[in-house]
């Protein structure tokens, strides 16, 4: 696996040692990558022809020697004509040792006549040591006529040591001096997941003569990764000690982010049943394959993971989001659906692509957290991928809903009666405070307006509970969660809560 950009080169060297005539590079910086290539010649960079194509400008020389090729094989016609497959036909008349470039190839190898072209280039490439460098965007896929005889490679975002060199040269142009070494840390953390051009524009902006403005410079982060299709950075900066309740998982997840080698990036994943419904089933196999994806890439990465289960309302995202600000590091929100695509295999490259951004931003070390109403759809093949566990988030405690209506006195600054609230969870009572603090209303005024899910959806919340016990840790107390008829006590009709003292 390709994880820097030395072993990248090395692999583009050999490739080109060996006479690989076709090679397809996946990248997020088509430019860097065509650097990196024409690093790997050395001495030979002048002496080697060098071409490129994009549907703008046609084809063109790269190179002094480049030229000269285009002059002798052109016969005359106008550079900015040629198209695809025009460039792949006049590449079968380059000398020994020449390079073609298709810039953006993904949009046009499942043409029938491109693919064509291109697979006719292997034997001819072959035998004269040239080389077709076929430069494509993150999670590309090729047809399947040419997988078998294409070299696929990754090319890397831009690792930590690619990131300081990259700050220490922008504070040398600003003529504002080294910068010192937290100011350096501090940078390439927040530019972590970038390549290496978005990186260098990104500090650019924020830089001023007394060093980066660090939040100009996360939040430009935060712009370029909500770019990548169903990836966006959590902004809230709500923390464990923002949510009453939930204990036994706040106090594991607490051990987690301060053991050995802890996550990097929280990658927040809501409703992944929704997400991943009919997997095994879909005609179209798209849900399928993004399913296969995943599953393949936390195996491959060794990610650690958990599974949220409960009723809705029941404080599970609210503890996944509250994650990553109690550690101090980046929430992801990993949207699958907004990765799928009406066009055939379009969703794998967008999830593909999601999940080398990942892998960059947390340099391997990212916490999967997944939040589910419903475990049945769900395959064994992907719990066992989130391997720290599955809790199960019950309707909170009497003990437990006077803390969480402590924490929304005071947040909305209402006081008064506290409403029955048997059987409520954590967003009604969020959801009671904040009506009366909008409404001016009383907080028993405002209860009349909610039906709480364990009235709604009684009969599913038991079986949710029935399905859970004895199968799965409790968030809120040590140990499995067991459930019984008997659970949950009655209280009395009226109490008043004071709020916290300011």
């Amino acid at each position: 696996m390709i994880q820097h950009s030395n072993d990248f080169e090395a692999v583009i060297r050999a490739a080109r040692r060996v006479s690989t005539p076709l090679i397809a590079v996946r990248t997020f910086d088509p430019a860097s990558a065509l650097q990196k290539m024409l690093a790997t010649l050395g001495s030979k960079t002048e002496s080697t022809p060098i071409v490129q194509w994009d549907v703008m400008r046609g084809i063109r020389h790269q190179n002094e020697a480049g030229r000269k090729v285009l002059a002798q094989i052109l016969d005359g016609r106008d550079p900015e004509t040629i198209g695809p497959t025009d460039a792949l036909s006049l590449a079968h008349r380059l000398p020994e040792d020449a390079m073609l470039v298709l810039t953006n190839s993904h949009r046009f190898w499942n043409d029938p006549a491109v693919m064509q072209g291109i697979w006719n280039l292997r034997d001819t490439f072959k035998a004269n040591g040239c080389t077709l460098l076929l430069l494509a965007s993150p999670g590309a896929r090729l047809p399947e006529e040419l997988a078998q005889d294409v070299l696929v490679l990754e090319q890397p975002l831009a690792t930590v040591a690619e990131l300081e060199e990259i700050v220490r040269e922008t504070f040398e142009a600003a003529d504002i001096g080294q910068p010192s070494d937290v100011d350096l840390g501090r940078a390439v953390d927040a530019m972590i997941g970038l390549s290496t051009f978005p990186a260098e524009q990104v500090l650019s902006m924020s830089l001023t003569k007394d060093g980066p403005v660090f939040d100009q410079l996360w939040e430009r982060k935060r712009q370029v990764i909500a770019q990548t299709p169903g990836l966006s950075v959590w902004r809230g900066g709500e923390t464990f000690d923002d949510i009453g309740g939930c204990e036994n998982i706040k106090r594991y997840l607490q051990a987690v982010l301060r053991g050995n080698q802890p996550p990097r990036v929280v990658v927040f994943v809501d409703e992944i049943e929704k997400a991943l419904a009919g997997t095994g089933t879909d005609l179209s196999g798209v849900k399928t394959e993004m399913a296969g994806t995943l599953l393949t890439w936390m195996q491959d990465h060794e990610s650690d993971g958990t599974i949220f289960l409960g009723p809705p309302g029941a404080a599970k995202s609210a503890v996944g989001k509250a994650t990553g600000s109690t550690a101090g590091v980046p929430t992801i929100a990993f949207d699958l659906a907004g990765m799928q695509d009406s066009l055939v295999g379009a969703s794998g490259e967008r999830l593909r692509a999601a999940l080398q951004v990942v892998d960059a931003v947390s340099q391997g070390r990212s916490l999967w957290i997944a939040t589910c109403n419903s475990i049945a759809s769900l395959s064994p093949e992907l719990r066992r991928r989130f391997t720290l566990g599955t809790f199960f988030f019950d309707l909170p405690t009497c003990e437990e809903r006077d803390m969480i209506w402590r924490l929304y006195l005071d947040k909305y600054d209402v006081h008064g009666d506290i409403p029955e609230d048997e059987g409520w969870t954590g967003a009604e009572i969020k959801e009671c405070c904040r009506k009366a603090a909008r409404l001016n209303m009383q907080l028993r005024e405002a209860a009349m307006y909610i039906v709480p899910v364990s009235r709604s959806a009684s009969d599913q919340i038991k079986a949710l509970r029935q399905q859970a016990s004895g199968k799965f840790i409790s968030a809120s107390h040590e140990g499995v969660y067991e459930f019984s008829e008997m659970t949950g006590s009655s209280r009395p009709a009226r109490r008043v809560i004071r709020r916290s003292e300011p």
